[in-house]
């Protein structure tokens, strides 16, 4: 029985990383981390930052962290948590950290979003306000991985 061909592994290697962003997706609060994702998907940490880059347009823990800080808008939009509790709400171990990822993304601090924004969403469905205030890192990369769904 002859090896996988390149195609073949090519799809394997998708659908294995489907299931990695699927997990993160699901699971962004809980403590993750990309030797974790590695063993649950058979694949070396390595190959998955790599594969997951190509095909999503960052690396896992820049998508975990992208996933979080969405997550996180959305709690700060309610106004009804603390950005502290908000943090670790979403998974965040540090505040500082959080609060630093969060200002990359978003282009302002937690606690400056959710004054202003909660503001300004205010009357908005949630599903419109979640649209218009998602964080996209790389529209690039976003635009392609659409195509890989």
């Amino acid at each position: 029985m002859a090896g996988k061909s390149a195609e073949e592994q090519r799809l394997e290697d998708l659908v294995r990383l489907r299931r990695v962003r699927d997990r993160i997706d699901r699971e962004y609060a809980q403590p993750l981390d990309v030797d974790a994702l590695a063993r649950g998907a058979g694949m070396s940490s390595g190959h998955l930052s790599r594969e997951f880059k190509k095909a999503y347009g960052e690396a896992p823990y820049s998508y975990l962290m992208t996933r979080r800080v969405e997550r996180a808008m959305a709690l700060l939009r309610l106004g009804e948590m603390s950005v502290t509790d908000v943090c670790f709400a979403v998974g965040g171990s540090s505040l500082g950290t959080f609060s630093t990822r969060f200002t990359e993304l978003v282009g302002m601090s937690p606690s400056v979003y959710k004054r202003e924004v909660t503001e300004a969403a205010a009357g908005l469905p949630s599903c419109v306000a979640k649209r218009v205030t998602r964080p996209i890192r790389n529209q690039e990369a976003d635009q392609a991985a659409t195509h890989l769904l």
